[in-house]
């Protein structure tokens, strides 16, 4: 999938737990893991802008495009 998501590398940039930040934006460990892992198939706008908020960034801190045809190119 070509959005890969950063959710882990700002989490340890903040040195901030999982079990923190699911206190801090009001979701599940379960959720916020699924989202971490890269495993989510979507993301609502309102859990991006908590995320954020928690994290103090923006959301292309935790959310990245990279073009499948460069990726498949590069390795």
């Amino acid at each position: 999938m070509p959005i890969i998501v950063n959710l882990d590398v700002m989490m340890a940039k903040r040195k901030i737990s999982l079990n923190e930040l699911s206190e801090r934006v009001d979701l599940t460990l379960s959720n916020l893991s699924i989202l971490k892992t890269g495993k989510a198939k979507a993301i609502r706008f309102s859990t991006l802008n908590a995320i954020c908020k928690a994290l103090d960034c923006q959301t292309g801190d935790i959310l990245e495009y990279v073009n499948d045809e460069k990726r498949t190119t590069n390795r």
